[in-house]
């Protein structure tokens, strides 16, 4: 199982050129030409498929799951994103609990949340890696060795034990909390039937969805292939440590930015935001919470002590996507004619987010110097929309949904935040001027 290029690098290059409004270039001239310097953003975000990952076990010594008992697993999602998770069926060789991939839908088609029992959705699984013993308290661990590829148990395994249906015992529960933030409750109702068992501790994840695709739609295991990354563990001792590895090897932050705006300025303040205050209504949460910096481009054209205006968009996908693989992240560039004292301010937004966006800090930057100025650049919520787990909002607009209004001042994202902890800002987006 390679989870990691299913659908990972994929058609992101397509799909994106949709996902932002599209923008158009546009320049105000200076009247004043003393050197040309060439401003160059790029997206240099090592990017990773799953927005969320975890585990979950039970709370008593060892931490198994016992009949009777339950755990619940906090996550929020988007339309289009699923749960999954794998948990060992405690008293058999190598079978475990996993619904089909990509998980349990969230969401329905128009997007409401599911909630209720969604246990239906749960199956039984061989790992292909044990030859399967009547299932009971007296299997003996390991057992026999075998080459087999993942199968669904369906009734009854390749060594013709029988089995009542995964969701005679497991119970799934999914309920709704508001703001994209669901619970799944997994509760071990095999007590008293004829495959009782205990269930290990587990493993639980989310996949980045980009333009209607799922960036890993399995990231745990895949039917009818060999059980790697550390699902055999799982399978055969309950031991989800090596499998809980891996999935955190390629959980963390997924984001393409939008165009880009520049503005070279002279004698004023910065003319995109100020930091404390609120957005001054000229086109900047149009950027924050759509990517579309049009808007404010066309506001600043022509504004006292502005000397160029410039919207720029990444050729053939719109958008700066970032670092897929060993695929190169996203990259612009914009030649500028520049005089003492000018000044240069860029802002782009944070693809997936509510309403987040990178922009030069304080009063923009030198467009005199020369260099890397990726530390001049900061990362801010315009404060117009209620933030959501970034990647995993149902409001969020690059996620085909609308921002929920939000009145309060433009401040600098924390980090960590309330949701996750980002990577700093300049191992997302790098700024050079030459």
């Amino acid at each position: 199982m390679k989870t990691t290029n299913i659908t990972y690098k994929w058609t992101v290059l397509a799909l994106f050129s949709l996902i932002f409004t599209a923008c158009k270039k546009d320049s105000v001239s200076s009247v004043m030409h003393e050197t040309q310097t060439t401003v160059t953003v790029e997206n240099v975000l090592d990017s990773k498929p799953l927005v969320e990952s975890g585990t979950f076990q039970g709370s008593g010594t060892p931490p198994v799951i016992f009949p009777g008992q339950a755990v619940s697993i906090q996550f929020s999602a988007a339309k289009g994103q699923a749960i999954s998770f794998a948990t060992m069926y405690g008293w058999s060789n190598d079978l475990f609990f996993a619904p089909a991939n990509p998980g349990i839908a969230v969401y329905d088609a128009s997007g409401n949340a599911i909630e209720g029992d969604v246990s239906s959705q749960v199956k039984l699984w061989d790992n292909g890696t044990r030859v399967n013993q009547v299932p009971g308290a007296n299997v003996n661990h390991p057992g026999v060795q075998e080459s087999k590829v993942v199968t669904e148990v369906r009734g009854m395994d390749a060594q013709g034990n029988a089995y009542l249906p995964a969701s005679s015992l497991v119970k799934a529960t999914l309920k709704y909390n508001g703001n994209s933030l669901f619970t799944l409750t997994l509760q071990n109702i095999s007590g008293g039937s004829s495959n009782e068992t205990p269930l290990s501790p587990g493993v639980w994840s989310v996949s980045y969805v980009a333009g209607g695709q799922l960036l890993n739609p399995s990231p745990l295991y895949s039917a009818g292939m060999s059980a790697a990354n550390g699902l055999t563990s799982l399978a055969e001792t309950g031991n989800n440590v090596p499998l809980k590895d891996y999935l955190t090897s390629i959980t963390g932050i997924f984001t393409p930015l939008s165009p880009v705006l520049l503005v070279v300025y002279h004698g004023v303040e910065n003319p995109v935001y100020k930091l404390g205050m609120p957005d001054r209504g000229q086109g900047l949460k149009a950027l924050a919470q759509k990517g579309n910096a049009d808007t404010l481009a066309a506001y600043l054209k022509g504004k006292p002590g502005i000397k160029a205006v410039y919207v720029l968009k990444a050729p053939s996908t719109t958008v700066l996507l970032p670092v897929i693989g060993s695929q190169s992240g996203g990259k612009v560039s914009q030649e500028i004619n520049v005089s003492e004292g000018d000044r240069v301010a860029i802002a782009t937004m944070y693809g997936f987010s509510n309403d987040w966006f990178f922009a030069s800090s304080e009063n923009g930057i030198d467009a005199n110097f020369k260099g890397d100025v990726s530390s001049l650049i900061k990362l801010f919520d315009n404060g117009t929309a209620l933030n959501e787990f970034p990647g995993a909002s149902i409001s969020q607009f690059n996620l085909t949904g609308t921002p929920l209004k939000e009145s309060l001042p433009i401040a600098l994202v924390p980090n960590p935040n309330m949701f996750n902890t980002l990577p700093e800002v300049a191992n997302m987006i790098k700024v050079t001027l030459k």
